[in-house]
């Protein structure tokens, strides 16, 4: 049984607790405590500046939030994610015929801070590729960066791929999904051989996106307390994993209690207890 649960679309706030003092992963002795990863080399300073270019073929916009410049490790991995998006316009701008000429192309990406402490700093990055065709291609990704350990954390980091709770985790997203769904389609009041033909299409995305496979959870973000320590996690999952492009990027929450079972024993300390 879903202990909490809140699916939303690409709209749902992102409010940001304050930065809180959280236990270090280090013994009093300055020592690692058992199981804390090494951290890793610190990588060159990366300079992280908005694009903003207008031109007659194409369009390209890219911000980034000041604060991630803190951790070049991360700054880094933002600006190859943007500079991939942009090389992948430009590619097709260079493949267009002429008809398509007239087609203005374009490229919108932000990068937003969802979460901040001593502990944990996560970036999301949402956007749109326009390059043709009835409409944009979503893009869609989260970066979650452990300052003390200088690296990202991955979802098989937290619940590694052979471990024995993804079949609770996918039941939990499907479960939230499903009703999601089935109250979205009661509010568009649908006569019943509609309802039932969109509800079986949408059912069928829905179990083929959810199931218990680390890579349909990849992208997630912390959602952190007051205490610094992470009370839930959001998964988020981008137009056509789990629902037509119409439904937009969707997200099932998940509370900590009901996760920390699963957690890989090096990071419970990260999650909230309560």
């Amino acid at each position: 049984m879903i202990l909490s649960s809140l699916v939303v679309l690409s709209a749902c706030d992102r409010g940001q607790a304050p930065v809180a003092d959280a236990p270090s992963s280090q013994a009093a002795d300055g020592t690692p405590e058992p199981g804390t990863p090494e951290p890793a080399p610190a990588p060159a300073p990366v300079e992280l500046k908005d694009v903003s270019e207008v031109t007659s073929d194409y369009v390209v916009g890219i911000t980034y939030p000041p604060s991630a410049m803190k951790y070049p490790g991360l700054a880094a991995e933002l600006k190859r994610y943007a500079d991939d998006a942009r090389e992948d316009l430009m590619q097709a701008v260079a493949a267009r015929t002429e008809g398509e000429a007239a087609t203005l192309y374009d490229l919108s990406l932000t990068f937003t801070e969802v979460a901040n402490t001593p502990q944990l700093f996560a970036i999301a990055a949402d956007g749109s590729s326009y390059t043709g065709g009835a409409h944009s291609s979503p893009l869609l990704a989260r970066f979650v960066w452990l300052p003390e350990q200088q690296q990202r954390l991955r979802i098989t980091d937290l619940f590694p791929a052979d471990g024995d709770g993804w079949a609770e985790i996918a039941s939990q997203v499907r479960e939230s999904l499903h009703t999601a769904l089935s109250q979205r389609l009661d509010a568009d009041e649908l006569s019943p051989g509609e309802r039932e033909r969109m509800m079986r299409d949408a059912r069928r995305m829905i179990e083929d996106g959810t199931g218990p496979e680390a890579e349909n959870y990849s992208e997630f973000e912390p959602v952190v307390g007051r205490d610094g320590r992470i009370e839930a996690i959001r998964f988020v999952f981008p137009p056509y994993q789990v629902g037509p492009y119409s439904d937009g990027e969707q997200v099932v929450q998940l509370p900590a209690s009901a996760l920390l079972p699963y957690v890989a024993e090096q990071y419970r300390k990260l999650f909230s207890t309560r």
